[in-house]
């Protein structure tokens, strides 16, 4: 279904992803884990379009997207849907405008026909009728994400991209959110994307996970596999352990034993 190869991309200078080679099966669950600021997010938004690499290609179904534009490009992302960080919720729509915008942007289904799906989508997030009418303001930060998640699925996407799902939300909600990635996958067969850094969603949804260090895949496995990985770096990640041979960006740990919480001598 999705397949990355010798990708690259840098801002103004600044290599983000460098070689980066990755297969996500059809209708499997796929997982990247990383450190923030790693480059899981840009790989995603490579994935779907919204960003060109400087080199290698992105293939979905065969095809390589990264050379097309317009109307080209926008028929292949017609097979995605994206739950983003924080929802991206239009704060000027209530949850039925916001669900049903994919559908009355690109396609011409009748208004009582687009509430209707409308209402099958959150119907499969676990949100009843009575939330159509409110406001992005007036839900629980686990409500914005399945209204979120039920906007991407409005289209009936063959892929559904994650980026960080479970991040803002507290633990039992995050549990719910990471059931219903499994069951979309289970009951609409869709292939899903899923950036996080939360390991215990990792492993529970995941049927393979790939960890994004220094700009490039260093290891893709089960599960099962990533947990018992040899990799040092792997093991510093999942255990979230400060001291490892990941480095770049921590705090020295010197520093740290020298802090001193006494209060500052007043003159």
């Amino acid at each position: 279904m999705i397949e990355i190869k010798d990708l690259s991309k840098a801002f103004d200078n600044h290599k983000v992803l460098e070689h980066v080679n990755l297969t996500i099966e059809t209708g499997k669950t796929m997982v990247i884990i990383g450190r923030s600021g790693s480059g899981k997010s840009v790989l995603l938004k490579h994935i779907i379009g919204l960003m060109k690499p400087d080199e290698g290609s992105v293939l979905i179904d065969g095809e390589d997207i990264t050379h097309l534009a317009g109307r080209e490009l926008d028929t292949v992302r017609l097979k995605f849907g994206m739950l983003f960080q924080g929802a991206a919720l239009f704060d000027s729509m209530t949850v039925e405008e916001n669900v049903g915008f994919p559908l009355r942007e690109h396609t011409k289904t009748p208004p009582e026909a687009i509430r209707q799906r409308v209402r099958e989508c959150l119907k499969l997030v676990g949100l009843e009728e009575r939330v159509e009418e409110m406001y992005p303001s007036e839900l629980s930060g686990g409500m914005r994400k399945r209204v979120g998640l039920a906007r991407a699925l409005v289209m009936s996407p063959q892929i559904v991209l994650y980026d960080e799902p479970t991040t803002g939300i507290d633990p039992i909600m995050a549990d719910i959110i990471n059931d219903l990635i499994i069951a979309l996958r289970d009951r609409l067969k869709v292939t899903s994307v899923v950036v996080t850094h939360d390991m215990r969603s990792a492993y529970k949804v995941a049927d393979r996970i790939a960890m994004l260090y220094n700009k490039t895949i260093v290891e893709v496995g089960t599960p099962e596999a990533i947990r018992n990985s040899a990799n040092p770096l792997v093991q510093q990640f999942i255990k979230g352990e400060a001291v490892g041979p990941i480095q770049e960006g921590l705090p020295d740990r010197r520093v740290l034993s020298g802090w001193s919480m006494r209060r500052p001598a007043i003159g």
